[in-house]
């Protein structure tokens, strides 16, 4: 009888052999006339000689392959697809006149786990055909643990004995040596700190850059979460370079042994081999690295002080536009120890912002948020952040998170406190930090008119003061009563820009009180005298029907972070330049009040791309530098 059709009778089979082993795999057939067999591998290419039923290798890497069976009536079948395995480990045991039968190389260790925790056994057999592997715990079968890897999630104390494999193959079958495994009766306590601090800076209305609008709600929401989570923080909004490096020294100051330590930014930003740079308000355009200020250099003063967890998140652009600069020749600088990088996005990508009715906020912080409360391993929880940021219509595509770490420890930024053995350093720290948080104390104005007036103070950021006036008490003859608040000296108000009094509205009047009048105090970090306020009282006299004023004046000190003097880091810088000052001077770093400009609407914005939505806009917190004369190589050494 004539076979039409081409059938496969005998399949090759998978194998597991050391590398440069010599295998063979056969497929055997069967058609009408002479039939023609062609061997491919897993990407489409054709085996060079590999024309015969039997083919012939010398195993170097793991492949799979697959044989086309032909005759020349065009009719064709494939065998299944087969796996050579090759493992570049220890042979020294392999027979020489090796048939195939299951040979050991690998057998499982034993184990010792914590309550809760995972466990992983592993072995490890060469095999022609590929070895079959089923693990036994007390010389009982353990049902779908047919692997080379046996792997117990949450282990507990019935997962604990004595553990063994048999591996077989049509051959023969042999068995591991048994191993046990343990559970830990005395487990390592769970990590704690000996404090918690953290900075937050945003960076918003800058002098020669695009304004953000994110940054506001960014840092206040962050902060107040940081916060629940046992964190001492410092807040602050639109610093210059010198100004966040005099935060940032400060922070460092903060830091000790065991302490975690958390930095974020939310602002304008760039990366150039493998280093990130934060654009200070002040920086020109076009701005250079001695203009900004380098996150590596943060991490490692975090790192001098032997943190037990160091954490940077960076709500900013990653993207460098000038490609024409010499690139530098020095290697990104590594982190070390319990060490966490969060990346709004990849490398050589922008970051965006979302402009949602009344609401502005960073994509990456707006997930961050979300679940930085969880009280799971920091690396698990910018997992999640990756995850749904993924799966944002706004920025598929184009933004995704990208998180760096060394951590070795199961820490989360909800580990508890533990101040045993730190008193001291506890108490230097608390001082330090209050002094960049403490409010003044109410004031009760009695005016000549009768009136009673209070004066009250909140904090929106460690940098901006409220002032809050509220009559308490009207006078016997006074009628039409209206405060009016100013500073001096005069101080800026960043939120008085349009766009930005909605968002400001939902964070100064979440009271429960209805003040007469408020004041923000912005930019405490540039004060350098005394803070006073003034009061003014405006009030009809009933008798005279006249209107008058009266006024008192309150002498506040110097509020939050004001305290701190970071100016002086700047004078200071001043002073030193002007001393090594030679014909090509550096120049000094502008310290003046950021120009506030209202974002333009619609396409043509530049420096602004928008992802298609109709609801919602998605802001780049990049701006495109134009070319920089710069020598890279020249500016990283020397002020890297």
């Amino acid at each position: 009888m004539m076979i039409s059709e081409i059938v496969i009778v005998r399949h090759p089979v998978s194998v597991y052999v050391p590398v440069n082993h010599k295998v063979t795999l056969s497929v055997r057939a069967e058609g009408t006339g002479i039939l023609n067999y062609q061997w491919f591998t897993d990407d489409d290419q054709e085996v060079l000689g590999g024309t015969e039923a039997d083919l012939t290798i010398k195993a170097l890497k793991t492949q799979r392959y697959v044989c086309r069976v032909s005759d020349r009536f065009c009719n064709c079948a494939f065998s299944e697809w087969v796996k050579v395995k090759v493992l570049d480990i220890d042979k020294s045991g392999l027979p020489e006149n090796w048939l195939g039968e299951p040979h050991i190389a690998e057998n499982p260790k034993p184990q010792t786990f914590r309550q809760g925790t995972k466990f992983t056994l592993c072995c490890v057999a060469f095999g022609i055909p590929s070895p079959h592997y089923q693990w036994y715990r007390n010389g009982q079968l353990l049902p779908n643990k047919s692997g080379g890897t046996l792997q117990i999630n949450h282990a507990t104390a019935e997962h604990c004995g004595s553990y063994l494999c048999s591996i077989s193959n049509v051959l023969q079958e042999t068995w591991t040596e048994a191993v046990d495994v343990d559970m830990d009766q005395n487990p390592t306590a769970a990590p704690t700190a000996t404090d918690k601090v953290a900075l937050l800076i945003g960076n918003l209305n800058y002098s020669n850059h695009p304004p953000l609008m994110a940054p506001i709600m960014d840092v206040h929401e962050l902060a107040n979460l940081l916060q629940q989570l046992g964190f001492r923080v410092v807040s602050l909004l639109d610093l210059t370079r010198e100004e966040m490096l005099a935060a940032i020294d400060k922070f460092i100051q903060l830091l000790d042994r065991g302490v975690y330590g958390l930095f974020y930014y939310a602002g304008h930003g760039y990366e150039r081999v493998g280093r990130n740079y934060l654009v200070a308000v002040d920086a020109p355009q076009p701005y250079q690295p001695e203009n900004c200020v380098c996150v590596q250099r943060v991490m490692l003063s975090m790192q001098d002080k032997q943190t037990a967890l160091s954490v940077i998140l960076l709500d900013t652009c990653r993207k460098w536009y000038n490609q024409d600069c010499i690139t530098s020749g020095i290697m990104p600088l590594a982190p070390s120890g319990n060490t966490v990088y969060g990346y709004a996005t990849c490398e050589d990508a922008e970051a965006y912002e979302v402009q949602d009715g009344g609401k502005s906020t960073g994509i990456f912080t707006k997930y961050l948020n979300k679940h930085i409360l969880h009280t799971e391993k920091v690396t698990h929880v910018l997992e999640k952040v990756s995850e749904d940021l993924g799966r944002d219509p706004l920025v598929k595509g184009k933004q995704q998170v990208e998180i760096k770490h060394t951590l070795k420890e199961p820490r989360t930024l909800a580990d508890p406190v533990r101040t045993t053995g730190h008193t001291r350093e506890l108490h230097k720290r608390e001082a330090c930090w209050r002094q960049a948080n403490e409010l003044p104390p109410k004031k009760q104005l009695m005016f000549v008119c009768g009136v009673e007036v209070e004066v009250s103070f909140s904090a929106l950021f460690s940098n901006v003061l409220v002032a809050f006036a509220t009559v308490k008490t009207k006078g016997p003859r006074t009628e039409d009563l209206t405060l009016t608040l100013s500073s001096i000296p005069l101080m800026e108000d960043i939120f008085s820009s349009a766009g930005r009094s909605e968002e400001m509205d939902s964070l100064l009047f979440n009271r429960s009180d209805n003040p007469d009048c408020t004041i923000q105090l912005c930019a405490l970090q540039k004060l350098t005298k005394m803070l006073v306020i003034k009061v003014e009282l405006h009030y009809t006299n009933m008798e005279t029907r006249q209107r008058q004023t009266d006024s008192q004046q309150v002498d506040i000190g110097r509020p939050l972070v004001a305290s701190c003097k970071l100016y002086t880091r700047s004078h200071a810088t001043t002073a030193k330049k002007q001393e090594v000052a030679s014909a090509q001077s550096l120049g000094t770093v502008a310290s003046s009040k950021p120009k506030l400009r209202q974002t333009p609407a619609g396409p043509c914005r530049p420096f602004t791309r928008k992802a298609e939505c109709a609801a919602k806009v998605a802001v780049t917190r990049s701006n495109e530098p134009e070319e920089n004369d710069e020598n890279e190589l020249q500016f990283l050494t020397l002020l890297d």
